[in-house]
């Protein structure tokens, strides 16, 4: 009678063993198909979010050059008008991201600054210099920097720059959607994110 009672407890031990094994492998398989599905979701959104608009810029260029002091100068003008194509372009495969596979918990530790690239056409009207203050490659070169900060004045008072943000908060909504159906715990500038306030926020910021 002892020995069948052993072997009925031995039975049942290998088979405790052997479910736990078991189990443990089916949970191992799962987690490491969810780190892979979250992996291939954030290459899907990995892509150039592009916003394009366009602008339009008149500006006036004036130079003096005192010659024998205030009462004698040598003058250069030129009226400029500039059109401009603009973008602004967040590489989302620049993002820093970190798959904690132990705590299911996807954590964003980065988010790439926007990039904005201003593509101006440059057309002179009226320009006239005296022969003593001739136009030089720095004038050019003066009124591109100016025109350029101009312009970035006008795309910060635009709304390229919040549309731009929308399209990368729809985004980076979707890893927000898989992580909460698979019951992860997404994560950023470690705080865990609820919505994409806290994004919206640094983003502001």
């Amino acid at each position: 009678m002892k020995k069948v009672l052993a072997g009925v407890v031995i039975t049942l031990t290998v088979i405790l063993v052997y479910r736990s094994c078991v189990n443990d492998a089916n949970d191992e398989t799962i987690l490491q198909e969810n780190s892979m599905l979250i992996e291939q979701q954030i290459k899907n959104v990995s892509k150039l979010i592009v916003t394009e608009g366009h602008f339009a810029e008149v500006y006036t260029y004036a130079d003096s050059k005192e010659l024998f002091g205030p009462l004698l100068t040598a003058d250069k003008k030129a009226l400029v008008v500039v059109n401009a194509d603009v973008t602004i372009a967040y590489d989302l495969s620049k993002i820093d991201f970190e798959i904690e596979k132990e705590t299911k918990t996807l954590r964003i530790k980065n988010i790439p600054e926007p990039e904005i690239k201003i593509s101006p056409d440059f057309e002179y009207y009226d320009v006239s210099a005296d022969y003593l203050n001739q136009f030089e490659a720095s004038d050019y070169n003066k009124i591109k920097r100016n025109v350029n900060a101009s312009l970035l004045k006008k795309i910060d008072a635009s709304s390229l720059k919040s549309n731009a943000q929308n399209r990368l908060l729809s985004e980076l909504s979707k890893l927000l959607v898989l992580t909460n159906t698979m019951e992860w715990t997404l994560v950023y500038n470690d705080t865990p994110v609820e919505d994409l306030s806290i994004f919206n926020q640094n983003l502001v910021n």
